[in-house]
């Protein structure tokens, strides 16, 4: 087990180390577009990419606003079981988000997709529908990055063994933590300021 535990560690501190900031960087700016255009960010992901994308939502809408430092406006696809469930049972599971976004997503919106594999069937509808609106894609994959990674306007991309799981999805909680914390320390009662570019 101890040996286990100094690869997976190994493993992930290899990935921090090589995060493509640039990447980083344009997130933050496209989440910043929506407070100027008056706009919407969606966010949707499947199992623990559910998780992540709930968390997100939390941490970018009343975390911020609770500090008074953003007001985003943020929504978690992944979050209403009810709607989850009525949709999957009605019209296929493929549908989940795409129905929720069906006309409803604009053009100046921000749409994060969490997909380790970056094929899932439901995401991807939902994907390919807000870029006919012209909707800003962020995609956040792992393995080879699927799909997902083409269809990304900017892509937060985890080059990882088909099947790492953990450390994709460890990657891209890292993302919404390394946002967050950088909105935080803008406080002007926060110690340490740090900017982005």
């Amino acid at each position: 087990m101890k040996i286990f535990i100094k690869e997976y560690v190994d493993n992930l501190t290899n990935i921090l180390n090589n995060l493509d900031t640039n990447s980083i960087v344009q997130i933050k700016d496209a989440l910043e577009s929506t407070i100027k255009n008056k706009s919407k960010i969606y966010i949707l992901g499947n199992g623990g990419s559910a998780a992540t994308s709930s968390h997100m939502a939390n941490d970018l809408s009343v975390g911020l606003k609770l500090r008074d430092i953003r007001s985003f406006d943020v929504e978690s696809l992944s979050d209403n079981s009810s709607v989850c469930t009525a949709i999957a049972n009605d019209i296929g599971y493929e549908n989940i988000f795409y129905a929720q976004i069906k006309n409803k997503i604009k053009k100046d919106d921000v749409l994060i997709a969490i997909s380790c594999s970056g094929n899932s069937a439901n995401i991807i509808k939902a994907v390919e529908y807000a870029k006919e609106k012209n909707t800003t894609i962020i995609g956040l994959t792992g393995f080879e990055g699927g799909k997902l990674k083409e269809l990304s306007d900017i892509n937060y991309h985890i080059d990882t063994t088909k099947g790492e799981y953990g450390l994709v999805e460890d990657a891209h909680m890292i993302l919404d933590h390394i946002i967050y914390s950088y909105y935080i320390s803008l406080k002007p009662e926060t110690k340490t300021t740090y900017t982005m570019e």
